[in-house]
């Protein structure tokens, strides 16, 4: 790199960080706003609190890095302009050195972005999952007091009739009425807390599960074992997905080691690879509107960071809605971007203008 896109590519990283920091700052409060059942409900302390929500950074930062990388290289080349840097970058023919330092930038932030959603994320997930599945287990052993009715969380309601030296539970009774289409009653003769691959479970013995679904229509299922997982009554009903908590280097060595690519395997592969794609698309979209000097003065313009805003809404709803067959199945909106991207950027260039032959002599 020259002195020149060493500078820019700086000026587009100060921009960009200082952007995320502020984002990262606002989005760790939401989560600890949200999270804060932890310690109104569940009994937890601050360092908790603090704790799960830092967890859950990178699963936000994947998603709002690459809008950030974008509005940050739109700062930095509007002020190029304001200063009259970028006409003069142009009129010198140092346009190589601007494409190269945001072809570095965008390539930096990719390689930031494909850390986060292939390694860093899959192991905070594991270790939330763990940290909830503890938490729960905590929970209902200090809230559970024999012959006495507790409510663990809000609509869960559980009995016990003793606690054995062991930590065996007897008589247990647990009521669970979130659900207003289905209301589920728990009652065993013995429980047991314990750990399995999957996290804490509530092992019930010699009983039976009965339903009074909202048309008050009962059924009632007998067991002579039965296991909960802790989740299901003391948080939302939500199985964990083994594959978010696999890096996608696990995941590559299980598929080559097995000769099994399952569909399930390769999506969130794709899908992973598809966010350092959208950081690429969002950078080639800025440097196509953006990387080119105006001559206009003064006059209304549209933001360039509600563009970059607006057309990362637009991405992602096309991502979503959009669903081709084959690998691009995860992020077709982010690859559309790119290929207009490319393609104003060559009209832009003139890299399809044809050289003007000299007239002979």
């Amino acid at each position: 790199m020259t002195r020149l896109s060493t500078y820019l590519a700086r000026v587009f990283a100060a921009d960009a960080a200082a952007l995320f920091a502020v984002a990262v700052f606002l989005l760790f409060l939401i989560q600890c706003l949200r999270s804060f059942s932890v310690v109104s409900t569940k009994g937890q302390g601050l360092l908790t609190l603090i704790g799960q929500a830092l967890l859950t950074m990178p699963s936000l930062g994947v998603v709002f890095l690459y809008v950030c990388v974008g509005i940050g290289l739109a700062r930095g080349l509007r002020a190029l302009q304001a200063s009259q840097e970028l006409h003069i970058i142009h009129s010198s023919q140092r346009v190589p050195a601007l494409l190269g330092a945001i072809g570095s930038f965008a390539g930096i932030c990719t390689l930031i972005v494909l850390v986060l959603s292939n390694f860093v994320e899959p192991a905070t997930n594991r270790q939330f999952n763990d940290w909830s599945a503890s938490i729960a287990a905590d929970l209902v052993g200090r809230t559970l007091t024999p012959n006495r009715f507790a409510e663990v969380v809000p609509g869960v309601t559980m009995l016990i009739g003793d606690r054995a030296a062991n930590g065996e539970l007897t008589d247990f009774f647990a009521d669970d009425n979130r659900n207003r289409d289905m209301r589920r009653t728990y009652v065993a003769k013995s429980a047991t807390i314990a750990a399995d691959d999957q996290g804490y479970v509530l092992q019930l013995r010699d009983g039976a599960i009965q339903y009074m679904s909202d048309d008050h229509r009962f059924s009632e299922v007998a067991f002579a074992r039965y296991d909960v997982a802790l989740e299901r009554l003391t948080g939302p009903a939500e199985a964990r997905e083994e594959l978010s908590e696999t890096n996608s280097f696990e995941l590559v060595a299980r598929a080559l080691a097995t000769g099994v690519w399952d569909p399930d395997t390769i999506r969130h592969l794709a899908k992973r690879m598809g966010e350092g794609m959208r950081v690429l698309a969002i950078c080639l979209f800025v440097a196509a509107i953006a990387a080119f000097p105006s001559g206009r003065r003064g006059g209304w313009e549209v933001p360039l960071e509600l563009v970059v805003l607006g057309t990362a809404f637009i991405e992602r709803g096309v991502s979503s809605n959009l669903i081709p067959p084959g690998p691009l199945d995860p992020v077709p909106g982010a690859f559309l971007l790119a290929a207009f991207s490319i393609a104003a950027l060559a009209l832009r260039l003139r890299v399809f203008t044809p050289v003007a032959q000299a007239a002979p002599a």
